[in-house]
């Protein structure tokens, strides 16, 4: 056609320039580019290019290629532009960008005398939206008002897709319901700012009454549709969704095969999220990104990862969406080295400036227990949002770390950054760890002056904190006061019924809960069959264990065997606990042997107390503690040469024992002491307390239990030693530093042993006082020469 056209003569003008338009018009619907600027040079070279109405045509043919430099070029060089032209121009900078141009030159038509029209409007508000300027959208909803053109069916949709786009789904919804003819795209605008916005149900009803009208839904209505189904967790309508997607063939369309598996996943059915994804003829990075991430949300980190590992073996390369998915899964599983690796990638790759991507790496070095590394990515970070000091701040509190995690919350208070509910609920674990009443009571009244109190999941943080704080009556008055309960908030109060030893009433809180029609959850079972552990309620926890999958169809977990062994252990059923193991559907980690050993510790069960170690020994060999109970129960039986074997071992293992250690807070501040400790600036006056202490005790039949004393030495330095333990010490500190009457509260790091349990009820009758004792498992609170829990313990 081009040599056909070189080969013309100019001689009748008029036609050429009409055979010249017809071609450009051809290069322009078929998107030749390369052609039409060989086009363009051929006429320059012939003189033509002058010719204002080639010169539209060019401009167009170069517009809709996407080549918005060389239309510009030509449309700035032209000394007559028509409305056409306007037009051209900025619906081409409205659909490619910049935007921003697309309203100058809306703007510099009108300076140039040109009205916009029907066809210049539906362009300028489509910028309107891209930019979410929503002013200028109004401003120019004045002047369609003014031109007459508001009826017009483009223009409507265009305002209809602006305002939902937005974030003015009202305006929008008046101005689609007065519309006379609505085009898929003003539909598609409208549910899609209902999703945005988070009216999920709005954009669901909305979907259902398109289905009834002569406009249906297509690929890009459906994306929306789903993704609700997503936000409302709404599998039902989700599966006909699918059917309808199927139906009318857009199945092969990747990005609603990716939006079905997000919905999949997001309302708990991995399996046909999984399948969904597995029958994809082209999988992008997207799909990757999604499945990757909804097992990964779904806490099935160990999936995710193998999907990762799929997903480079199919050479997909990862992106940020896909590493802020994947990390938090290796946090999960605590997979360092593979963590680790993903940073080195993350480097490599130019993304460690990615503020989801650093804030991820807090995460997984933080579950990893590495917080200094954790620490150092947060403090190379130029710029920390809300995310990065939750994340922080939740992973010293998670690790144990609680005067860091309460450090960082002052420091973010010094920020322009505003806590949130998750920054608070984190606080409020590290008030936890502390056991410190006041400054659970400093945060508490932050809580209420920034109002965050009506929220469930800090309120649910609260009670946790009190109880675990020895208060388990605020804890109580709190739960009473709440207007909304989650299941978590029962679990909360259940759990802290079990630790202060009041299994009945975690019971009966169990009870209350069922009548109210709430399920229970895997951790209610948890929670419930701890508290049956403290109070060594053994017929009531068998009955809720075999209740979790008969009842509600809840699996048991390793926590719940856990729970079940400790609960036969402590009981004395130690052979039970043996058979109850071995007869397992899943295989039994440290923790549930870890029980059982500590079980032979009480009863003093040597020959069970062995086996039990030697499976220990494998599983976690660094583990001075297991050493530590097989060495005290050999104590316990006078087998002092065992006991110098086992220390033997822990020599040459380089392993050491946790030595006990006991805090007390007494105006404000908090007293540590260890066992024989007498670096306290106060110890001449505490030993002494301890020996007026012991000579009113015996007067009241104290006797020092001696076996206690895992030392093979003389009598009396066994009563030495029994006397200058860490709780003791901590003990008679408080009394010496407060009023009478005072209630003490003390935190041992680890079990109280039986005579020091036996001293602390003597104390608190002798001295007319309540004193709470939280060691590694439970509360103690001891009254009038007793303790709340029963001496079963």
């Amino acid at each position: 056609m081009l040599t056909a056209l070189r080969a013309s003569a100019f001689e009748n003008c008029n036609g050429n320039v009409n055979s010249y338009a017809s071609v450009l018009q051809t290069f322009a619907n078929t998107k030749s580019l390369s052609q039409g600027k060989q086009l363009h040079a051929h006429l320059v070279i012939n003189g033509l290019y002058q010719n204002i109405f080639l010169c539209t045509k060019f401009v167009t043919m170069y517009a809709i290629c996407g080549n918005i430099v060389d239309a510009r070029q030509m449309f700035d060089k032209m000394p007559q532009r028509s409305g056409f032209l306007w037009n051209t121009m900025i619906r081409c900078y409205a659909c490619s960008g910049p935007c921003e141009e697309a309203l100058a030159l809306y703007c510099q038509m009108q300076e140039a005398g040109t009205q916009p029209d029907k066809f210049t409007f539906p362009s300028v508000l489509k910028a309107c939206a891209s930019l979410l300027a929503l002013e200028k959208g109004k401003e120019i909803h004045c002047q369609i008002t003014r031109s007459g053109c508001e009826l017009d069916v483009f223009v409507g949709n265009a305002l209809v897709a602006m305002y939902a786009k937005c974030g003015r789904t009202d305006i929008a919804r008046r101005m689609f319901d007065r519309l006379l003819e609505r085009h898929i795209v003003s539909w598609n605008a409208m549910i899609a700012g209902y999703t945005q916005t988070g009216n999920a149900s709005d954009a669901l009803a909305l979907y259902k009454a398109m289905l009834l009208g002569e406009v249906k839904p297509n690929p890009v209505t459906v994306l929306s549709a789903l993704r609700v189904c997503a936000q409302l967790a709404d599998l039902e309508e989700g599966k006909r969704i699918h059917d309808y997607i199927v139906k009318h063939k857009f199945e092969s369309d990747v990005f609603v095969e990716t939006s079905l598996i997000n919905m999949y996943a997001k309302c708990g059915r991995l399996d046909i999220a999984r399948r969904v994804f597995d029958n994809m003829s082209r999988k992008d990075t997207v799909s990757w990104n999604t499945v990757i991430a909804g097992y990964a949300q779904s806490g099935c980190a160990s999936e995710a990862m193998a999907i990762f590992h799929e997903m480079k073996l199919a050479n997909v390369k990862p992106n940020r969406a896909t590493i802020v998915s994947v990390l938090p899964a290796c946090g999960e599983l605590a997979a360092l080295e593979e963590g680790m690796d993903l940073h080195d990638y993350v480097v490599r790759n130019n993304l460690h400036s990615d503020i989801s991507v650093q804030n991820s790496l807090v995460t997984m070095y933080s579950k990893c227990g590495c917080l200094e590394i954790g620490r150092r990515v947060f403090d190379e970070m130029s710029t920390r949002d809300l995310v990065s000091w939750n994340a922080m701040i939740a992973g010293f509190a998670q690790n144990g770390h609680a005067i860091e995690a309460l450090n960082l919350f002052c420091q973010m208070q010094l920020t322009d950054v505003i806590p949130n509910e998750i920054t608070i609920v984190g606080v409020l674990q590290a008030c936890s760890h502390l056991a410190s009443l006041r400054q659970a009571r400093r945060i508490h009244g932050y809580i209420i002056r920034s109002e965050f109190d009506s929220n469930v999941f800090v309120s649910t943080a609260l009670i946790d904190m009190y109880a675990k704080c020895g208060r388990i009556n605020i804890a109580c008055q709190l739960f009473e006061n709440m207007s909304t309960r989650g299941v978590v908030t029962w679990n909360a109060m259940i759990a802290g019924y079990g630790m202060h030893g009041y299994g009945e009433d975690a019971l009966a809180f169990f009870k209350r809960m069922q009548l109210t029609g709430m399920k229970p959850d895997h951790i209610t079972f948890a929670s419930v069959l701890c508290a049956c552990c403290h109070a060594g309620l053994v017929d009531d926890g068998w009955r809720l264990f075999e209740s979790m999958n008969q009842e509600y169809g809840i699996i048991p977990r390793l926590d719940h065997y856990t729970s079940m062994v400790d609960l036969l252990g402590r009981a004395g059923q130690l052979h039970e606990a043996q058979d109850f193991i071995k007869k397992m559907p899943l295989e039994p980690n440290a923790r549930i042997w870890g029980s059982l050993l500590a079980a032979c510790r009480i009863h003093g069960n040597i020959d069970i107390g062995q086996d039990v170690a030697e499976h220990l020994f494998n599983l976690e060999p660094e583990n001075a503690g297991n050493y530590v109970l097989l060495s005290n129960i050999y104590a316990a039986a006078g087998r002092w040469d065992d006991v110098v074997k086992v220390r033997t071992m822990m020599k040459e293992k380089r392993l050491k024992k946790t030595p006990g250690c006991s805090f007390i807070e007494v105006k404000n501040t908090v007293h540590a002491f260890l066992v024989g400790d007498r670096s306290h600036p106060q110890s001449e006056e505490i030993y002494a307390t301890l020996e007026i202490l012991a000579g009113k005790m015996e007067e009241a039949g104290y006797l020092p239990n001696k076996n206690f004393v895992l030392h093979d030495v003389q009598e009396e330095v066994k009563e030495d030693i029994l006397q200058s333990h860490s709780e003791k010490l901590a003990i008679a500190f408080g009394l010496v530093n407060t009023r009478p009457g005072t209630s003490l509260q003390i935190t041992k790091n680890l079990r109280v042993c039986g005579d020091c349990h036996s001293f602390t009820k003597f104390i608190s009758k002798i001295v007319s006082r309540e004193i709470v004792v939280r060691d590694a498992n439970r509360f103690h609170h001891f009254k009038d020469g007793s303790c709340s829990c029963g001496d079963y313990w």
